[in-house]
């Protein structure tokens, strides 16, 4: 009888297995489903990683014998965040790298690499994060401390919207750049004859070409150290906007292996390559990978006076920027990607570059479609060529922190007259109804409850100015929930498999402390994420 025991009870076990209809069950919580009737519940069940039922705690309860109850105590869950634009990569890249972000001027970032170096002494010495903007003198700075503290080491700084490089005499030897050297779309400026040590747009390529690549477990390390950060904000998809071909079979290795759990939304850069490798194979859509987009740029930033502009810089006379490459080029690949049925994404900060690539646009997409062709940022867009978002379905793909960062500067960049119609996310958003919300993470933080805050109040986080900025184009929060759940999903194609919380959808939800739709906007950007689920699996918990 003492043999038997043991055999019964796994019996019993395996059939009480057999009776179990949901491997979890969310109860007692105030869930957002974000729906098309942007309705409210208490609970849900998911089994095999996605959602099947939505309800009221009572009824699904009853119905529901789940392998793990987990009761919200009246939390409020939301569908898992989705970041529009970001670079998820580059970010994990700068986990690795010296952080100059927020440093307050030249000398402190130079003690910064410094100090960086000690503990680090081999290779090429990278940072990321400056931003001229933020010290007592405005403007660039000179390599010559650099010089003399690294006369044999190169080092590559890059400014906090990734449109510039610092970089060091022995940086600029090994790309074998000179004085007076000139590039289309870039510049490499030069003072009373000798170089600064300054690279903007096309110009940090030469220098980028020549740095050497990350082996796998570098590759790796930085996948899984993005990941971490990112569900422990809330985030459940990314989209990575601008990698070269090669990679996309590092991330599917990666996601096979079970190590990468994000959803990933990539867009392969310009290159003719990555044109041919993806003509080639046609778009990848797995669970958890959707590569079918090419990211194209127009401009470069505002904060380096590479965005390309209709009239000049307010404070540098006779300079509009630049395009960093012709309209002939842009068309011409607006015309391939047309033809293969891909999706165009073009980064276009000043109001030239919009205008040229929002004609273009016009041109192939030929009048009403459903093709979702974005511009990345429609940061300053002239008043007469807004309606052409409308007009032709193109979709503004924006990042609202950018406004709140920029807001007290770019008015010296713009004055006051142009900079009302920048970072105009309302307007934008009533053209197609609908506006997708991201970071631009590294240039911003990842965190997506900075995103609602700088959407919905229009602050920055030492809540300035006082009254908001522009609020005639704040966001609702129910516009803002949207944007980085619903919205951004549709951008991407996949509103029918991700974006809120349905029967049918992928159970990738996150559970906050307090709830964003409520709580006091000053309290907005302090909300902690409790617990972060993709496809049903917990991938974060708040310790």
């Amino acid at each position: 009888m003492k043999k038997l025991l043991p055999a019964l009870l796994l019996l019993c076990v395996a059939c009480k297995q057999k009776d179990y209809n949901a491997d979890l069950l969310i109860k007692n919580a105030k869930v957002y489903t974000v729906d098309g009737n942007f309705r409210q519940a208490e609970a849900f069940a998911v089994k095999g990683g996605k959602i099947i039922a939505v309800g009221s705690t009572d009824s699904l309860t009853g119905v529901y014998n789940a392998k793990e109850v987990v009761d919200a105590e009246g939390k409020a869950v939301y569908p898992g965040f989705i970041d529009a634009h970001a670079h998820f990569y580059a970010y994990g890249e700068s986990l690795h790298q010296v952080d100059l972000t927020g440093m307050q001027s030249w000398g402190q970032i130079v003690d910064s690499v410094l100090s960086f170096s000690k503990t680090n002494p081999d290779g090429w010495l990278m940072g990321r994060g400056w931003d001229q903007n933020r010290w007592k003198v405005k403007q660039f700075p000179n390599k010559s401390k650099l010089d003399s503290l690294f006369p044999g080491r190169p080092v590559v700084l890059e400014r906090v919207d990734g449109h510039a490089f610092i970089v060091n005499q022995a940086a600029l030897n090994i790309a074998g750049i000179k004085p007076g050297q000139t590039i289309p779309g870039g510049q490499i400026e030069t003072i009373n004859g000798k170089l600064t040590g300054i690279l903007v747009d096309n110009a940090m390529k030469l220098v980028e070409h020549k740095i050497p690549p990350e082996d796998y477990e570098q590759t790796k390390a930085a996948f899984m150290d993005a990941q971490a950060r990112c569900f422990g904000v809330g985030l459940t998809t990314v989209e990575d906007c601008g990698l070269d071909y090669p990679m996309i079979g590092t991330i599917r290795e990666l996601q096979n292996s079970g190590n990468l759990k994000m959803r990933m939304y990539v867009m392969l850069s310009d290159k003719p390559e990555n044109f041919t490798y993806l003509f080639k194979r046609g778009a990848i859509k797995t669970p958890r990978l959707d590569v079918r987009s090419f990211k194209v740029y127009a401009d470069g930033a505002l904060g380096s006076r590479g965005a390309c502009l209709l009239k000049p810089y307010a404070d540098k006379k006779g300079w509009n920027g630049f395009l960093l490459n012709t309209p002939a080029h842009y068309e011409a690949v607006a015309m391939l990607v047309a033809s293969k049925g891909f999706q165009m994404c073009t980064h276009a900060i000043g109001d030239s570059a919009n205008r040229v690539i929002l004609k273009i646009y016009a041109k192939v997409l030929k009048g009403k479609n459903d093709q979702r062709w974005r511009i990345e940022h429609s940061q300053i867009v002239a008043p007469e060529d807004v309606h052409l978002f409308g007009d032709y379905n193109i979709i503004p793909s924006v990042q609202p922190t950018h406004a709140t960062s920029d807001m007290f500067w770019a008015v010296d960049r713009l004055g006051k007259e142009r900079l009302k119609s920048g970072y105009a996310y309302q307007q934008l958003l009533q053209q197609n109804g609908w506006l997708p919300l991201g970071t631009d993470f590294p240039v911003e933080n990842i965190n997506p409850m900075y995103t609602f805050y700088a959407a919905v109040v229009r602050k920055n986080l030492k809540g300035k100015p006082d009254d908001g900025f522009q609020m005639e184009n704040a966001l609702s929060r129910k516009q803002a929930l949207m944007g980085m759940t619903i919205w951004a999903a549709k951008a991407n194609f996949e509103e029918k498999e991700k974006g809120s919380i349905e029967p049918g959808k992928y159970a990738d939800f996150v559970m906050l402390d307090k709830d964003i739709m409520t709580a006091d906007g000053a309290e907005l950007p302090n909300v902690k994420v409790l617990k972060t689920y993709v496809n049903g699996e917990k991938v974060y918990e708040k310790k």
